[in-house]
């Protein structure tokens, strides 16, 4: 991919809270993302957007996300859903599929490499009730199996957390062990600039960051001005969910019980 000082490489950021850079927390709280890592390290004349939402669902990239990533014309785009919507009662793979097409097929036909993120296993890093924890990572595993179905259609990027190196390490996660922390987003970056480099974007090699840890303080503050705010302002969303799913995992025959 060559650019000119006259056609800078148009970088853009579809999606939710891990494609807005949650997480990644530098100074004055503002989160920069893995997407802004790599952007940062692109050694062309460059166009950076991104225009992720933390809560956006993938209807939220249709209707309000894709109109304007199709005026600007990218060259390269990373698009992250899926978690919101697996998050939902009414969570349907088919329209997940349907929604994700509809934007990889615009921005296919405009010429857009398009990068994307399959989502890890919750179950490695969360205590939940097992019924809950199966109910989950078969949603997750859901949407997962979209992008693996669609990557048959369209010539993705994708970046396969699980087959990371310390991906499940929490060290590597955010407090809220629901986003990666800024050593997660590195990790992310590093793989994301490996294969834009395999795709002939020129990439700076960037000296490794030092990452400061939290303390024990700095992490229960964080809970208390920000985790617990969160909590109370999803709960009348994520407990039905949960009990929805629990209710549904205990009513589904198992495949051992389906076998005898």
């Amino acid at each position: 991919m060559n650019a000119t000082l006259n056609k800078p490489i148009r970088f853009v950021v579809m999606g939710d809270s891990a494609a807005f850079g949650t997480g990644d927390v530098v100074k004055a709280d503002r989160p920069l993302g893995w997407t802004y890592r790599i952007a940062d390290a692109i050694e062309a004349p460059l166009v950076y957007l991104n225009i992720a939402r933390p809560g956006a669902k993938s209807i939220d990239l249709v209707d309000h996300q894709l109109p304007v990533v199709e005026a600007l014309k990218p060259d390269i785009a990373v698009i992250v859903v899926g978690g919101n919507d697996l998050l939902r009662n009414n969570f349907c793979p088919i329209r997940l599929k349907n929604n994700l097409y509809e934007v990889f097929s615009k921005l296919h036909i405009q010429g857009t490499k398009i990068m994307t993120l399959e989502l890890h296993d919750p179950s490695k890093l969360l205590k939940l009730p097992k019924a809950l924890e199966r109910a989950l990572l078969k949603r997750v595993n859901a949407v997962n199996e979209v992008y693996v179905e669609l990557a048959r259609n369209f010539p993705l990027i994708p970046i396969k957390t699980r087959e990371i190196s310390g991906v499940n390490d929490r060290k590597n996660w955010h407090v809220d062990m629901l986003h990666p922390g800024p050593r997660g987003h590195m990790i992310l970056a590093s793989e994301g600039k490996r294969l834009l480099k395999q795709l002939g974007v020129p990439i700076s090699e960037s000296m490794v960051e030092e990452i400061k840890d939290f303390s024990r303080r700095e992490k229960i503050m964080w809970m208390i001005l920000k985790g617990t705010p969160w909590f109370f302002k999803r709960f009348f969303d994520l407990f039905p969910v949960a009990l929805f799913l629990i209710i549904k995992e205990s009513l589904t025959p198992s495949r051992d019980n389906e076998r005898s």
